[in-house]
């Protein structure tokens, strides 16, 4: 086990330039298998490899789906393990490292240095152990177009002003439930109280140890911020994750937003939409929290790691595969799908969001191996709290004693 943190500047630093070269596929004839998310970007990437390097494989396959988080750890575990790669970001390197299911990269990143610039490289305790390829962030989605007739003067730049603006939507009787967040019960809701708390300049531990430190003033203040968010958030809001809540902004039935940057080239496109939404849409840094200056947001990082429990040959051609697909070509067919950490990107409105949280400072999800535990409890105990059954306070001593009992049997508490 290990207790790391990845400095934002690793990642975040800017946008790097790359060398264009032909793709070298590594060994032939091997197995290429990767588990991914279901979001346009990643299909880019898998894509493009395919495209470079499918040919030279005896198998290429690529399970994109929502459920990646859920279930790498289970399909990488045996050996060999079911995927040969993991296409993953901050919190799943460290899910998959704290049980030894990806391998260090340092020989194979050596090997094809020519195609990875050394920004990309994830590295922790001297071992490479990912390459990432973009940058991505939850900030704040709005409808101009609404805000303007609701009276609302400019796009909101605070949680405060957020709720202030969904009031008066409301209040002129343009929508009774005005905002979308991703709230699912779960690791969503997990990681919107850790957005807010952050913001409000939130510890998740004491510092140096495992003891969690968010039942307190500012762990309250998180789930105040919460509760008056969600007032005005579809009835469903506990259902909600990326899918639903682009669904009900592309249909015109929201006009605040705190979603994922990465959705947002297909939100502004024209494919299951209206001119009316898109053409009215803009995509702002996080809102600040509490009075702070900060973004309350995580920074992710997503990137390209390789099981442990596969041959050295299969861990190479997937790999080489993989960064084959990282060019300024592939980056040109698909600027807007994200905030692309590679050469050629040209950072157009679909970007703005991240990018202004970002440079605002936002701070990137804690890469430490317990927190993880702790995002489950927060997923799990919060829900009570924000159906009304019960305090925050209760909902927070919940929090860190479901955690201290799964720290205890990880080994992470006494």
């Amino acid at each position: 086990m290990f207790l790391r943190k990845i400095a934002a500047a690793t990642v975040f630093a800017g946008l790097m330039g790359s060398a264009s070269f032909a793709a070298d596929c590594g060994p032939e004839g091997q197995s290429i298998r990767i588990l991914a998310s279901d979001f346009p970007a990643i299909h880019a990437v898998a894509g493009a490899a395919e495209a470079n390097c499918g040919g030279a494989a005896a198998e290429f396959s690529t399970n994109h789906t929502t459920e990646a988080r859920q279930i790498m750890n289970a399909a990488l575990t045996p050996n060999p393990s079911e995927y040969t790669s993991v296409i993953l970001a901050n919190a799943t390197l460290t899910q998959l490292m704290n049980d030894g299911l990806v391998r260090p990269l340092n020989d194979l990143v050596e090997k094809y240095k020519d195609n990875i610039p050394p920004n990309l490289l994830i590295t922790i305790d001297g071992n490479v152990m990912a390459v990432a390829f973009m940058a991505n962030s939850q900030h704040l989605f709005s409808r101009t177009d609404i805000l303007e007739q609701a009276g609302v003067d400019g796009i909101p730049s605070s949680y405060e002003e957020v709720i202030e603006a969904a009031e008066k939507i409301r209040a002129a009787g343009i929508m009774e439930h005005p905002l979308v967040m991703n709230l699912q019960t779960g690791w969503n809701v997990g990681e919107v109280f850790n957005m807010i708390y952050l913001g409000h300049g939130g510890e998740f531990f004491t510092p140096g140890s495992a003891e969690p430190s968010i039942n307190n003033e500012k762990g309250l203040a998180a789930l105040e911020t919460m509760k008056a968010l969600v007032e005005y958030a579809h009835p469903d809001h506990l259902t909600h994750a990326s899918n639903e809540t682009q669904g009900l902004w592309e249909s015109g039935q929201a006009a605040l937003g705190i979603m994922w940057g990465s959705r947002g080239a297909a939100m502004l496109d024209d494919e299951g939409s209206s001119d009316e939404v898109t053409s009215n849409t803009v995509l702002s840094a996080a809102p600040t929290v509490g009075g702070g200056s900060t973004p309350a947001a995580t920074l992710w990082w997503d990137g390209i790691a390789i099981a442990a429990n596969v041959s050295d040959e299969e861990a190479e051609a997937t790999f080489a595969a993989l960064v084959s697909g990282l060019t300024p070509d592939m980056v040109a067919a698909n600027n807007d799908d994200a905030v692309w950490l590679l050469d050629g990107f040209t950072p157009g409105p679909a970007a703005a969001g991240v990018a202004a949280t970002a440079q605002g400072g936002a701070k990137p999800y804690p890469m430490i191996p317990q927190m993880g535990l702790l995002h489950a409890a927060l997923g799990s105990e919060l829900t009570d709290f924000l159906k009304g059954d019960e305090s925050a306070e209760q909902a927070l001593a919940d929090v860190e004693s479901a955690y201290r009992t799964s720290a205890k049997e990880a080994g992470f508490l006494q």
